[in-house]
């Protein structure tokens, strides 16, 4: 008979799906778990609801055991055929029902119920459809919210051993990162539903807590990277500075010597100090890794400060020099066109260059005289030169 193997096929798989919702790894963990908030409320309901879920099965299986013994090999016994019929179709199957309080009791409510095979099937289907969405939405958020905080462990985790001597800005910032991650796993646990927001696991918060290991992360590796390579450091800031102060002498030579042949030149800089290595070397000894941090940046910072006036002072040089020596050669130029032109002996553009020319070659130079001069020369050369 059809319809009975029909019925028997589909408590089969009524049977596969309930075993695995009843032992899945989120609705054991949610049996056994200290509930709060939104997960609280849901999963109250939903166990009620998987409650009467197994009642209904239960019930329900019965009749099918019977339906299946009375259609043994396809062909029910002509005398059993209105007793199949009943069960098939009609109200036969009867789930155990909770004690209803008095108070919401229908005066003629007898306590149980009748329902058809069909009626069974679509009660159960319900039930397990409410029941899977809380327990699948909840494996969502574990997972996806439980893997980057599982993340964040392992980093903290990583990083405790290189924590001693490191400060207390470090320790500080490393327990923050702790509580947090902390309170987070508490409330994932306790009330995962809390995070599912719109059909998805709301993982924002244990991204700024990645983000947040991430810095102290950082910060560790700086300060256990000073702690390794802390002489090598300062001897490279000294060496640094030795070599510095040499190129700032030989700058300054180079402007004493530039200042006696033009005026005019910037103020030379501050001379470049020695760096503090006593106190540095001490902080290194006393194991003060942050405050050597600090204070290694601070001479870092001021010698490249240092060293970049020097190099400001070589270019003042050199192009105050250089403008000099490019006004010498235009107005040799203008002189020789001068000559071509047969006007090299004119006293105007003669007494014209001569002015230009003891501007150009008496030390100290007059740069921006000397630049006057030469322009007033030269305008004087084109005007002759438009003449002819």
């Amino acid at each position: 008979m059809q319809q009975a193997a029909d019925v028997l096929a589909e408590r089969d798989a009524i049977q596969a799906n309930l075993i695995e919702l009843d032992r899945g790894y989120a609705r054991q963990a949610l049996d056994g778990a200290t509930l709060t908030g939104r997960t609280r409320q849901r999963w109250e309901a939903a166990s009620a609801t998987l409650t009467e879920l197994w009642q209904t099965y239960i019930a329900y299986t019965a009749v099918v055991d019977r339906v299946a013994e009375l259609g043994r090999g396809g062909h029910p016994a002509f005398k059993d055929l209105p007793e199949l019929t009943r069960l098939l179709t009609g109200p036969s199957v009867h789930p155990a029902r909770a004690a209803v309080p008095l108070s919401r009791r229908d005066l003629a409510d007898t306590g149980r119920r009748a329902l058809t095979l069909d009626a069974s099937v679509a009660a159960m289907r319900r039930a397990f459809t409410e029941v899977a969405e809380v327990t699948s939405a909840v494996e969502v958020v574990w997972a996806d919210v439980g893997g980057p905080l599982d993340a964040a462990a392992a980093e903290l985790s990583r990083l405790q051993p290189l924590l001693p001597g490191l400060g207390d800005e470090v320790a500080a910032a490393f327990g923050a990162a702790e509580s947090s991650l902390e309170s987070l796993r508490t409330g994932m646990n306790s009330d995962p539903l809390a995070l599912w927001q719109h059909g998805r696991a709301d993982t924002s918060a244990a991204d700024r807590l990645n983000e947040q290991v991430r810095v102290v992360a950082a910060r560790v590796a700086e300060l256990d990277r000073l702690r390794a390579q802390a002489q090598r450091r300062i001897d490279a800031l000294e060496a640094a500075t030795v070599a510095a102060r040499a190129a700032r002498q030989d700058a300054a030579a180079d402007w004493h010597g530039a200042a006696e042949r033009i005026s005019g030149l910037p103020p030379l800089p501050p001379d470049i100090a020695a760096p503090p290595l006593g106190s540095l070397t001490s902080l290194a000894t006393a194991g003060r890794w942050a405050r050597l941090e600090a204070e290694l940046v601070r001479c870092e910072r001021e010698l490249a400060d240092g060293v970049q006036q020097t190099h400001e002072l070589q270019r003042s040089v050199e192009t105050a020099l250089g403008h000099r020596d490019e006004l010498r050669g235009l107005l040799d130029a203008y002189k020789a066109k001068a000559a071509r032109l047969g006007v090299g002996e004119n006293p105007d553009l003669a007494a014209r260059y001569e002015q230009a020319h003891d501007l150009l070659w008496t030390a100290p130079c007059e740069p921006a005289a000397a630049e006057a001069a030469v322009a007033r020369y030269q305008q004087a050369i084109l005007e002759e030169g438009r003449r002819r």
